[in-house]
Parts: structure tokens; C-alpha cells; sequence
């Protein structure tokens, strides 16, 4: 039961993909060595912190295909939040999905599993939140939790863009991203203002 959040407004967030979209996708990462962050990222996650949860919802399959270890990805990712901290970008949670597809998971994206978890952990609100990916599945996870999907060109997104089916915001990557969300969040502000 949370009933104890009950009291406190639920918070708008934003779920990141991870390789790709905030950094380079250079393959199954086992090393912080081999993460590189797009340019971007810091000045786009600092603005977007400043009225929004931020966390990272990242596939992993290389651990079900044993490319890495669940601990190379956990020593990945603490880098990643580590260096982002650094900006005062604070990262809420790191959610990682370590199946392959056709493991049968019931966490791996599309399905909202994770977006779910932060709305029961954090008090996170779906309807005002937002996730960003360069892959359709990042799009539908949003669009099955009720939230805003935003595609982008960036990692592997150009490659899969003809897979993007229905009205998808696409913009070329976390820069632009971030633009979206604010302008979008701006005019949700103006609207319940009035």
C-alpha cells in the first residue's frame, strides 16, 4: 500500500533509453571506459531535471546472451549516473532489462513494467511524463503507460524509422528531445493555469 503517498502530487518524469539516445551505442558496454556521451546530453538532462523526475530505462540482452554480466552493466550505469551527477543531473533509478525478446519477459520494453514501477515507487504520473528512445519499442513503452514517446534519430533511430507506426514526435536527438518536452510541458502549464 502507498497510501502514505496519497497526500503528496504525483510528479511528472522523464524515462531515457540509455545507449543511443543519452550516450553513444557502441555494442554491449561492460567497461565505463567505453561510454561516451553525446554532447547534448548534459545541457538537455539539466534543463529537463529541473521540472521532472529523470530515469533510465535501459535493455540489456547481451547479459541473457552472456555478451556481459549483470555487474558489467551495473558498473556501466553507475558511471553513467556518476558522471551525469556531476552536471547535478540527478538520476532517480536505473531500470535494467538483462532478457532478450524472446525470453518471455514481462519487463523488457514495450511493456511499461518499469514506467509502472517508478508510478508505485516514486509517485510518478504517466499522463505528464515522457520517455525518450532511438527504437519504436521506446515509443510504444511510453504510448502503453499513457505517456508522451519522443523518437530520435540518434544511435540506431534513422536505421529503424520506416518500423514507427501512427502520429510518433521525431526529432534528431536528446537536444531537440528536450525542446519537445518543455514546450509540451509549458503548454500543459499554461493550459491548467487557465
Amino acid at each position: 500500500m502507498n497510501d502514505h503517498r496519497s497526500d503528496k502530487p504525483l510528479r511528472p518524469a522523464v524515462f531515457l533509453d540509455r545507449d543511443g539516445t543519452i550516450i553513444e551505442d557502441r555494442g554491449d558496454l561492460a567497461r565505463p571506459a567505453q561510454v561516451a556521451f553525446f554532447a547534448d546530453t548534459f545541457p538537455a538532462l539539466k534543463r529537463l531535471s529541473r521540472f521532472f523526475e529523470l530515469f533510465i530505462v535501459t535493455n540489456q540482452s547481451g547479459v541473457s546472451k552472456g555478451a556481459m554480466t549483470m555487474e558489467d552493466v551495473q558498473r556501466v550505469n553507475a558511471h553513467v549516473v556518476s558522471e551525469l551527477a556531476r552536471f547535478d543531473i540527478r538520476i532517480r533509478e536505473v531500470y535494467v532489462c538483462p532478457h532478450k525478446r524472446d525470453d518471455g519477459c514481462g519487463c523488457i520494453k514495450p511493456k511499461p513494467y518499469f514506467l509502472r514501477q517508478a508510478e508505485t515507487d516514486h509517485g510518478i504520473d504517466p499522463k505528464r511524463s515522457f520517455a525518450i528512445g532511438d527504437h519504436p519499442h521506446d515509443v510504444a513503452f511510453a504510448e502503453n503507460a499513457g505517456a508522451g514517446g519522443i523518437y530520435v534519430l540518434s544511435g540506431h533511430g534513422e536505421k529503424h524509422r520506416d518500423e514507427l507506426t501512427g502520429d510518433v514526435v521525431v526529432v534528431g536527438g536528446i537536444r531537440e528531445a528536450a525542446d519537445r518536452i518543455m514546450l509540451t510541458a509549458g503548454k500543459i502549464q499554461s493550459h491548467e493555469n487557465h
